[in-house]
């Protein structure tokens, strides 16, 4: 990989860093995972290296598919008792409870829309749908939202 190149993931992870593991943060309701998923997916997006057209585009779908993942296989295992913990947990803002209880791909499309700023055709290239389900997840997820924050519709 040449030194440009390097440089050029550098300057990506500068902008779209924080940004991405905000949305993504947003989207999964977990640390852990936001971390996990935007590390995996930059560490995955410089190991390709030039072979991706578009790293941003690039980054941004493969860490929410990573957190998906990461999300669907914690369901899938059986629950262990757990360790105490000393460490007080954050207590989520009234958004971030209202959006842990939409389904994954309405918490997805509201999260690219409104957070990240993504139009129909990205959210939907990366929910792997078409616009109009984009669109329907979006007015599905508005609606339960303004319910469960009770804002006046």
């Amino acid at each position: 990989m040449s030194v440009e190149t390097r440089r050029d993931f550098a300057r990506l992870y500068e902008r779209e860093g924080h940004r991405v593991w905000r949305d993504v943060y947003a989207f999964a309701g977990d640390r852990d995972v936001a971390s996990d998923a935007v590390a995996e997916a930059f560490a995955q997006c410089i190991r390709r290296g030039e072979v991706v057209r578009d790293p941003k585009a690039w980054v941004w779908r493969t860490a929410f598919r990573i957190a998906a993942g990461e999300l669907k296989e914690r369901r899938r295992r059986t629950t262990l008792a757990r360790e105490p913990s000393y460490e007080m947990e954050d207590q989520p803002g009234p958004l971030m409870a209202a959006l842990a209880s939409l389904p994954r791909n309405q918490r997805a499309a509201i999260v690219l829309r409104y957070y990240a700023g993504w139009d129909t055709a990205g959210i939907a290239d990366t929910l792997s749908c078409s616009r109009a389900t984009v669109r329907v997840h979006l007015s599905r997820a508005k609606r339960r939202l303004r319910v469960l924050l009770e804002v006046p519709g």
